[in-house]
């Protein structure tokens, strides 16, 4: 009887350990949509304009409230020089001014223009109302979050659809607070609006000194430009970002200051791609963000598609994410995203976790209701807190003199995005991102004063990509080797060049992108979610994993190892081994040896049992040496050195092949070992030639050895008891005689068997076939030892059937009808009759 039949459960449990393993890694082939800010398709600038210059000359016009009163204590703290230039413009706004900043824009006529604003608060209410008319009733289509898509001539024909301010195409406009401070002048959107100011295909526009916020999207959009300086303002609690600029050239943001966004509160998306093909060395960047602090937000910089910008002395802090740059979102020019480069910024304890929000339905109440003034913030998208920089399919980047510590996940984040993520489906360039990335003279783990201020690992990468390289850190990572940067830009040691991430991580990206804010759907089994321990994916699939190996490698053991040392021993490695995958999937252990370690221990199981296996499972055995070799060359490419030159990471092909080993081993458990079963003692069944003849076993399991040999007495009497031959024993069993077993003659005959020696038992005994066996040699039995009986040994040695004989009596012991005596002495009911002389038994 096989295994199989013996435990009916065991069967099961496997294929459902398969299945379950075979799901978590189906998603591979699948990810969910993207989506982040959508606008109606815009070109990039020809580059011939340039960063506008800050004019200190009076304004060309002026905006101001009427309450006086309200006025004067709004600055009676001011400087005393700066209030009474406060009090002369007010008194000429009084007579020439404007109440609302959307009416002093519609008042410039020229380029050039300077606009300044009094301290006030300003609501813009004549812009606040609902669309009417034909405004009410635009075709266009509807981003993802709800709001249409409306094109230039629809925003100039209805400019407070979406805006509470709306500046189209003015040329050199500079807006200006005129408060001691940013937050003196706020222009604010009571979250009644997508955009509380709005700068479309304005070249050369300057905002300075005043705050906006309290929108349904961003604070202060500046959209298709040549030429824009963001100069001392403040933005925050938005739904989306604080900042936006997008497809814009000539930019630069300084002293700028955001917070309370639910995306980024800095967001250069579409930067003009200056730089596309070019190496290190940049002739200029499109956009420059210098001074800035961005805090208390999802993530406090982000750039899909920000190429071509210079980052360097800002400072990013408490937000759920550092800096992010990538290439995930579809409809934004300048795709994939390249060479940001970010030098001399500190980057610290960016742990935030606003996800809760999301979870309890915080976020699905109207913006107002949310409480976004009292510190919610309502994630727009998927990404890892506790990181410093992320960079999600980006190419040609440069992160040097950066201080980045006080993460609890890592201090660098990169991973490769697919083109078809951002709708392109070419195959040529699936893996046209992640390249060339380059981290070095950063201060990590360690805040300005010099005291130790760790981040949870150095570098977490998904393992895609080439010529990326980094720094040694203090803090450790994944995977544990990592291509170094040289001291010039481009050398690097130890390169690698991957056309595909890590299984396992890629897994883990495609399960936490799965992610909406809309819908309240935060992926189960992703610790960027709060998932931890057995929740989380990578355990998940790492005990899905174990339990299939344990349980097909165990049972291999069983059947097949258990009684050589070599095997055994490879089996307790394996066992460690296993264990250790598992444990080194946790988040604590990620970036330590742990994974390495583990990988060596099943490499050495596998390796053991290979050699263990070879005398009797020769391709078994080899396919157990290849899973080895392949095992043990993973672990040396993630904690020793990358393999360069291979197109996939080792642990592809120990992915494919462990399958294959599986499926092999589970089929080799299920299949009967008879030299075990034999050793182990239990009866044999004499084969198929005794089907339904009586020769079935009645006290235990019978196997089938194949042909068995003939076996001869001395004497002359010959006996078949191979195929179609039976042996009658006295415990009522039957035995197959084998190459190693003797057959129980009478006095003075030996038992030859096939394939061995003769057996000379002394006279008056019988030998036995095998442990618990008993053949008798007497008449009736089987064996032949009456007249005519000599036949040649060398048929009966070489499995020829010998001719049989008439049966004689044995007296002093009761026969049955066909002479088989039984063991109580009685007729034997189930006893074959002896055949004539000459007839075959």
């Amino acid at each position: 009887m096989s295994w199989t039949r013996r435990f009916p459960a065991v069967p099961a449990a496997l294929l459902a350990a398969l299945l379950a393993l075979l799901t978590s890694f189906a998603l591979i082939v699948a990810a969910p949509p993207a989506a982040a800010h959508e606008e109606r398709p815009v070109t990039l600038p020809d580059g011939t304009g340039s960063v506008p210059a800050y004019r200190a000359s009076e304004p060309d016009l002026l905006v101001c409230k009427t309450d006086r009163a309200a006025f004067e204590r709004r600055i009676s703290a001011f400087p005393e020089g700066l209030k009474q230039r406060n009090l002369a413009l007010y008194e000429r706004c009084e007579q020439s001014g404007y109440r609302h900043l959307q009416e002093a824009v519609d008042a410039v006529d020229r380029p050039r223009m300077n606009i300044a604003i009094l301290p006030g608060l300003y609501e813009e209410e004549p812009s606040l109302p609902k669309p009417t008319g034909a405004c009410a009733a635009l075709e266009a289509p509807n981003s993802s979050l709800g709001y249409q898509i409306l094109s230039y001539e629809q925003q100039t024909a209805c400019r407070h659809n979406q805006n509470l301010v709306a500046i189209l195409g003015k040329t050199d406009l500079q807006i200006e607070g005129t408060g001691a401070s940013r937050l003196d002048v706020v222009i604010d959107a009571k979250y009644q609006k997508l955009n509380a100011i709005r700068a479309d295909k304005s070249n050369g526009i300057y905002f300075r000194n005043f705050t906006a916020q309290r929108t349904t999207f961003n604070s202060l959009y500046v959209l298709a430009g040549d030429g824009f300086v963001i100069d001392d303002v403040l933005t925050r609690w938005n739904d989306e970002y604080g900042f936006l600029t997008f497809a814009s050239d000539h930019g630069l943001y300084k002293a700028c200051e955001s917070y309370g966004n639910g995306d980024s509160g800095i967001y250069p998306g579409s930067a003009s791609d200056i730089n596309d093909g070019r190496g290190y060395d940049v002739p200029r960047y499109s956009i420059e963000i210098t001074g800035c602090r961005s805090h208390h937000n999802m993530v406090g910089y982000s750039g899909t598609a920000g190429d071509s910008v210079w980052v360097h002395d800002n400072e990013f802090d408490q937000n759920m994410g550092g800096a992010s740059m990538d290439s995930a979102f579809p409809g934004h020019p300048g795709l994939p995203q390249n060479h940001a480069k970010f030098e001399r910024n500190l980057i610290h304890d960016n742990n935030a976790d606003y996800y809760h929000h999301v979870a309890d339905g915080t976020c699905a109440k109207p913006p107002i209701e949310r409480g976004y003034e009292q510190g919610v913030v309502c994630p727009q998208i998927s990404m890892p807190p506790g990181t410093g920089i992320i960079t999600a399919g980006g190419n040609w980047n440069v992160y040097e003199n950066n201080r980045v510590y006080g993460h609890r996940r890592a201090g660098f984040f990169l991973s490769a995005v697919p083109a078809f993520i951002r709708g392109e489906e070419a195959w040529g360039k699936q893996t046209d991102t992640s390249h060339h990335n380059r981290y070095a003279a950063n201060i990590l783990g360690e805040d300005a004063s010099g005291a130790s201020r760790p981040n949870g690992m150095d570098v977490w990468w998904d393992g895609q990509g080439r010529g990326n390289c980094w720094q040694s850190g203090p803090d450790g990572s994944t995977p544990g080797t990592l291509p170094q940067c040289g001291e010039r830009r481009g050398a690097v040691s130890g390169a690698s060049a991957r056309l595909v991430g890590e299984p396992v991580k890629l897994a883990q990206l495609l399960v936490c992108a799965d992610y909406s804010v809309q819908a309240r759907k935060l992926p189960a089994g992703c610790d960027w979610y709060g998932a931890r321990g057995l929740e989380r994916v990578e355990t998940q699939i790492a005990l899905a994993v174990a339990a299939v190996l344990l349980l097909v490698g165990g049972l291999l053991w069983w059947r097949r190892l258990r009684t050589s040392r070599l095997g055994t021993a490879a089996f307790a490695l394996g066992v460690a081994g296993l264990a250790l995958d598992v444990a080194g999937s946790t988040m604590p252990l990620t970036a330590t040896p742990v994974p390495a370690l583990a990988l060596l221990c099943l490499g050495l199981w596998w390796t053991g049992t290979g050699i263990a296996l070879n005398p009797t499972r020769p391709w078994l055995a080899r396919l157990s040496l290849l899973l080895g070799a392949l095992t043990l060359l993973d672990a040396f490419d993630k904690a020793v050195l990358m393999i360069p030159w291979i197109p996939l990471s080792p642990a592809w092909a120990r992915a494919a092949t462990a399958l294959l080993w599986v499926l092999w081993a589970a089929a080799a458990t299920a299949r009967r070992d008879p030299d075990a079963e034999a050793r182990s003692g239990p009866a044999a069944d004499d084969g198929p030639g005794l089907a339904g003849v009586g020769a079935e076993a009645r006290s235990g399991p019978a196997v089938d050895d194949g042909p068995g040999p003939t076996v001869a007495t001395r004497a002359g009497a010959a006996t078949e008891t191979g195929r179609g031959a039976r042996a009658q024993v006295r415990s009522g069993t039957t035995a197959e005689a084998r190459a190693d077993a003797a057959a129980g003659v009478r006095s003075g005959t030996a038992a030859e068997t096939h394939g061995g020696p003769a057996v000379e038992p002394r006279p008056g005994t019988a030998a036995e076939a095998g442990p618990g066996t008993g053949v008798d040699t007497r008449p009736g039995t089987g064996v032949d030892t009456g007249p005519g009986a000599d036949e040649p040994r060398a048929a009966a040695s070489s499995g020829a059937p010998a001719r049989p004989a008439p049966s004689g009596g044995d007296p002093g012991r009761p026969e049955a009808p066909g002479g088989a005596p039984t063991r109580d002495g009685g007729p034997d009911p189930e006893a074959t009759p002896d055949a004539p002389s000459g007839a075959p038994q």
